[in-house]
């Protein structure tokens, strides 16, 4: 995150500095793991602020010219992340932006933390600091949000299998996400998005979706000033089944009337997974809560 003189901007985002600094006023017994979800825009170029033209990793202090989703590469801190119990539960490329103007979004990534002091924490470790540079070079734009998980519609008993839908899986089009990024309109917001999901799971579910993850959004920790209240990750079997059921009319009259009335901001995007523990995380994060 690393804040610059001015403690609020980045190059790439402003920081929330009013949450943060809710974060560090809470008590232990009131922390617990959120989900930070990040939205991540590449330069084409990575353009290093002490003039280098790559990552230095050829030896000679300056290396080739790479792009900024290299320079993001070499930035990963898995090493700060493991050292504080931190895990990328979701990795994925977009493949394409439906809905949201620009910037044109490159590469979605999720990582479930244990706490929000330990995220802070993790900013000034030295590992962390050091790769920092590499994040600065990269990325052009970035939305960070954090995220706790919500209640989800039960899938009904006779929601068929993945593998039985009129467009499964196959090797040239195989499982995709879709994920919604939400702001709600003030008032009835909620209850039109509540009565489009409806309408849109008796196309959906017969389509094969599974619910990835919904989350709701406790505030932004790095972005471009706009606020938002869901995210939502929605799987299908393949790019195919999801666009059977855009195209579906039923569903479109469900988003004339209600989904465009309960949305005043939103980004679409088809992503493809390299990384999907999503789900997974979510349940385990349950169990350990109904054990403790």
């Amino acid at each position: 995150m690393a804040a610059n003189k001015d403690g609020n901007t980045v190059r790439y985002g402003q920081v929330n500095t009013e949450m943060i600094g809710g974060w560090l006023r809470r008590p232990p017994e009131e922390d617990g793991p959120f989900w930070a979800v990040n939205l991540m825009k590449y330069r084409e170029v990575a353009d290093y602020a002490d003039g280098r033209s790559g990552d230095g990793r050829s030896g000679d202090g300056r290396g080739e010219k790479i792009s900024g989703r290299e320079a993001d590469d070499a930035y990963t801190p898995r090493e700060s992340l493991a050292a504080i119990g931190a895990q990328i539960v979701f990795a994925a490329n977009v493949e394409t932006q439906l809905l949201g103007e620009a910037p044109v979004w490159d590469r979605i990534g999720v990582v479930r933390y244990p706490s929000r002091r330990l995220f802070l924490e993790m900013q000034s470790r030295p590992d962390f600091v050091a790769k920092h540079v590499h994040k600065d070079a990269g990325m052009e734009q970035t939305i960070v949000m954090s995220c706790l998980p919500m209640a989800v519609p039960e899938l009904p008993v006779d929601a068929p299998d993945p593998a039985t839908v009129p467009h499964p899986a196959t090797s040239e089009d195989g499982p995709v996400v879709v994920l919604h990024v939400l702001r709600f309109k003030e008032g009835q917001g909620l209850d039109h998005m509540t009565a489009y999901q409806e309408a849109a799971g008796r196309t959906a579910v017969p389509n094969g979706v599974r619910i990835a993850g919904w989350f709701k959004v406790e505030g932004v920790i790095v972005g471009d000033g706009r606020t938002w209240d869901q995210v939502r990750f929605n799987a299908f079997p393949s790019k195919a089944a999801f666009m059977a059921v855009a195209a579906d009319p039923e569903r479109l009259r469900a988003q004339r009337e209600h989904r465009e009335t309960a949305i005043a901001d939103t980004y679409t995007m088809i992503l493809r997974p390299v990384i999907d523990r999503l789900s997974e995380s979510v349940v385990e994060a349950s169990s350990a809560v109904a054990k403790s």
